[in-house]
C-alpha cells in the first residue's frame, strides 16, 4: 500500500513559443528555483523543491513550529511516497469529468461507487481516444486490457480490497511516536 503522494509541479515550454519568450521563461525558471529564492518561497508556501532548502539552517530553527513537516522531509519516509509519473494527458477534459461525477455523488444522484465507476469509464474513453490518435507519442497513455479487480488486488503493492468495516474507530498516534517512525 502506498503511503502518500505529492505533485511538486513542472515547467513546460511549448515548441511554438517565440525564442525570445522561451529564453525569458527559461531565465525566470532558473531564478525561481535558485537556492536563495527557493528558501524564501518555501518559508512562505512550505513546498520544497530542493534538498538544500530542506536541509537549510533556517528550517532547522523553524522545525519545532511546523508540526513535523521538516522532520518528515528529512526522513527516509519521504521516499516511500509514490512518484507522480508523467503528467496527466488532457487534464482539463479529465478534470471536468472528475467534477461532474463527484458532484453526482455529493448531491446523492449517484452512490459514491456508481460515481467512481462512471468516472473511470468516461476517463478511459478519453484516454483511449488520446492513445488511438497518438498525439502524445511515446509519453501518451497506454491502457491495459480490462481485467478482473482481483488481478490488481493480488499484485505486489496493490491497494487493500474493500474492508468489511470501512469506518473503524479512529486511532490517535502520538506526535513523538510519529516522528520516531520517520527516523
Amino acid at each position: 500500500m502506498k503511503v502518500g503522494y505529492q505533485d511538486a509541479g513542472a515547467w513546460t515550454l511549448m515548441k511554438s513559443t517565440p525564442v525570445d519568450r522561451a529564453q525569458a521563461a527559461w531565465l525566470y525558471a532558473q531564478f525561481v528555483t535558485s537556492k536563495t529564492v527557493d528558501v524564501k518561497k518555501s518559508h512562505v508556501g512550505l513546498t520544497f523543491i530542493r534538498e538544500s532548502t530542506i536541509q537549510h539552517e533556517s528550517f532547522t530553527e523553524r522545525a519545532p513550529k511546523l508540526g513535523g513537516l521538516v522532520e518528515f522531509y528529512r526522513s527516509p519516509a519521504r521516499v516511500q511516497w509514490s512518484p507522480t509519473g508523467t503528467n496527466v494527458p488532457d487534464y482539463p477534459k479529465l478534470a471536468q469529468l472528475w467534477w461532474q461525477n463527484i458532484g453526482d455523488a455529493m448531491s446523492g444522484a449517484k452512490t459514491p461507487q456508481e460515481a467512481l465507476d462512471a468516472l473511470c469509464e468516461e476517463q478511459e474513453r478519453v484516454l483511449e481516444r488520446i492513445e488511438r490518435a497518438g498525439v502524445q507519442g511515446d509519453i501518451g497513455p497506454k491502457l491495459n486490457e480490462p481485467q478482473d479487480a482481483q488481478v490488481w488486488l493480488d499484485a505486489p503493492g496493490a491497494p487493500v480490497a474493500k474492508l468489511e468495516n470501512e469506518k473503524p474507530q479512529g486511532e490517535t498516534i502520538s506526535y513523538d511516536e510519529l516522528i520516531k517512525s520517520w527516523q
